[in-house]
């Protein structure tokens, strides 16, 4: 669906639009890399990516902050040391803090398909949501149309794969819930950003879950490893595998999160496996 087909709805037609905060004189300013961006706003808190690195990432985060201009004085003052390259407000304008070319500093303490220099090879997008702390309302139908849009101009611009359009909690499951369950992947994937299958559905059965140890726990670990979780491959279904079936399960299987690995989960992961590029396999499997 466009961008345009959102355009009435998705907030209450009352609400006024936020208004954003001046840039700071002494900020360097730059051109926006997306043409749809409506502002931009420089943050400081940004460095040169490691070794070169082209980024082939796009990282979705919500914001977890009260109101958006608390937000973006976090995201942009000098000495909180966080940054993002986009902010997407709830009414569907999209602010650019950082040039894509430069690392933001968004993903912090993260891995995905043995990486673990996520900044350097992301483009980091905040989307305006309060988050679970303060009430984790829906997304307006407007800011998620908006999300698409600049992800699709990134992608195009920086050749990145669906497969490689994730969630913080995905590559920081220990630590992150962000975009969280409510976030709609189905949507984008609709749209064309994004890894997607329809969820296997829930129903009665054996499970995998804290405490397990067996083949089969091991066979769950190698199978989200080779997804690109960073995930231990022991056979114990310990602490941090609980953590990444449930940051799974907030991304592909939204319908339960619990960390329980049931039939639905296991299902679900293997059409993923099944539906990704070969090549993407072995990107995963290193």
């Amino acid at each position: 669906m466009s961008l345009g087909s959102f355009a009435s709805v998705g907030l209450d037609s009352k609400r006024r639009a936020v208004p954003l905060p001046r840039p700071n004189a002494s900020m360097k300013t730059f051109s926006p890399d997306s043409s749809i961006a409506s502002d931009v706003i420089p943050s400081v808190n940004y460095g040169e990516r490691n070794k070169g690195r082209l980024p082939d990432m796009i990282l979705l985060h919500y914001t977890g902050m009260p109101d958006v201009e608390g937000a973006i004085a976090q995201l942009c003052t000098a000495g909180t040391d966080v940054s993002a390259h986009y902010i997407v407000l709830e009414d569907g304008r999209i602010v650019q803090c950082v040039p894509e070319a430069k690392r933001a500093w968004h993903a912090g303490v993260a891995s995905w398909a043995g990486e673990d220099d996520i900044n350097s090879s992301s483009i980091g997008v905040e989307i305006v949501n309060p988050g679970h702390d303060w009430g984790y309302p829906e997304f307006p139908l407007r800011q998620i149309a908006a999300v698409i849009a600049l992800c699709r101009g990134i992608m195009l611009r920086r050749n990145v794969p669906s497969h490689r359009v994730l969630a913080h909690s995905d590559v920081a499951p220990a630590r992150k819930k962000d975009p969280g369950e409510k976030f709609p992947w189905h949507s984008l994937a609709n749209s064309g950003v994004g890894h997607w299958v329809q969820p296997a559905p829930v129903v009665r059965g054996e499970t995998l879950k804290l405490g397990t140890i067996s083949d089969s726990v091991g066979d769950l670990q190698q199978a989200l490893a080779r997804y690109g979780y960073g995930v231990p491959i022991n056979g114990k279904y310990d602490g941090p595998t609980m953590e990444v079936v449930t940051a799974f399960q907030r991304h592909f299987r939204p319908a339960r999160v619990d960390g329980v690995a049931d039939h639905s989960t296991l299902t679900t992961l293997q059409s993923l496996l099944a539906s990704l590029p070969a090549e993407a396999m072995a990107v995963a499997a290193r």
